[in-house]
């Protein structure tokens, strides 16, 4: 079995679907002959040609525009955000027209597509190259959210996205991109939506995370067993529908809950996980929930690393959560 990267792992994904399935596209900016920014496409349009992969104006509302067109008329496009920062301009195409036309169709008319973008910070590309805006896109029905950690999820969630009837927006941790390496099956194999992993399991304080800040929270958790408290770490991976089954099961375990995210505090996604957890584990809770998060701030360059969510920030909560 070949070990993999992210970056591999989403490519080898876009590779097998688009053999598998003719109705898939690939578009975006630099996608092509380039293999864009990351290289995340590279090669690509060399096996697929230009029709299937296709490099797009500067024009974000534009790819997504022209995907919506291509999803209505049956086709899968698999649209690139060259970083999730720039999805602003083509807010309202995915909120407004994407995330609806399933409903307003009654299912006639599914739009369906797989948006991937690059999301988060840590790899100094300040302010318009390291936000996480998965808040907006959780708060807008008709849209899954998903954030792999791993390679294995990656390809796995990725090709359950493109087969997924509805769309959704695959959010891809850059600092996570070459970081990591794990054993990834060549050909067929699919993680679930909606399903989170248990990836340390633990007595004392729950501890949830996606992305790259699940590295952070693991070794926050390594450090604090180190002090006798034994940590269990969720993994999401699917952000929205979320797995509030594994978290509700998890909290009753351990009684304490902390939730770990880059993006800024107020109104964050840790912010609807810790009212969930309240509506429907509130009598198992021995402390009460604790956020670990980027500041409300816009995302700094020279003091990146103060800003991220760091294991050296998750400890101390950790501590004081175990404690109460």
């Amino acid at each position: 079995m070949p070990q993999m990267n992210m970056v591999e792992a989403i490519n080898d994904a876009l590779r097998h679907e688009m053999r598998r399935d003719p109705r898939v596209v690939v578009m975006g900016e630099d996608v092509g002959k380039v293999g864009g920014v990351f290289r995340v496409t590279r090669d690509l349009v060399e096996e697929f040609g230009t029709e299937r992969v296709i490099d797009t104006p500067l024009s974000e509302g534009g790819i997504i525009g022209t995907a919506i067109g291509m999803a209505l008329y049956g086709m899968v496009p698999v649209p690139e955000i060259q970083f999730s920062d720039f999805i602003f301009p083509a807010f309202d195409q995915i909120v407004s027209e994407v995330a609806k036309f399933r409903w307003r169709s009654g299912g006639e008319y599914p739009a369906k597509m797989v948006i991937r973008t690059p999301v988060g910070g840590g790899i100094r590309g300040g302010l318009y190259h390291s936000q996480s805006p998965e808040a907006y896109f959780i708060h807008t029905p008709g849209l899954k959210v998903v954030c792999p950690s791993n390679p294995y999820d990656a390809k796995g969630l990725l090709l359950s996205a493109i087969r997924d009837p509805d769309p959704v927006l695959f959010f891809e941790p850059k600092r996570a991109y070459r970081a990591v390496k794990r054993d990834v099956p060549e050909g067929e194999y699919t993680v679930p939506l909606s399903k989170a992993a248990v990836v340390r399991e633990g007595r004392h304080v729950t501890v949830i995370a996606w992305g790259a800040m699940l590295y952070e929270a693991l070794e926050a958790s390594n450090r604090a067993a180190e002090q006798g408290i034994d940590c269990e770490v969720l993994d999401l991976r699917t952000l929205w529908p979320v797995d509030i089954d594994a978290i509700v099961e998890s909290v009753k375990k351990t009684g304490r809950v902390v939730v770990v995210h880059e993006a800024p505090k107020t109104c964050g996604f840790g912010a609807e996980l810790i009212a969930l957890i309240n509506e429907k584990a509130f009598l198992h809770l021995e402390a009460p929930p604790v956020r670990v998060t980027g500041w409300d701030t816009p995302f700094p360059y020279t003091l990146e690393m103060d800003y991220l969510p760091l294991a050296g920030r998750i400890l101390p909560a950790i501590v004081e959560t175990a404690r109460f």
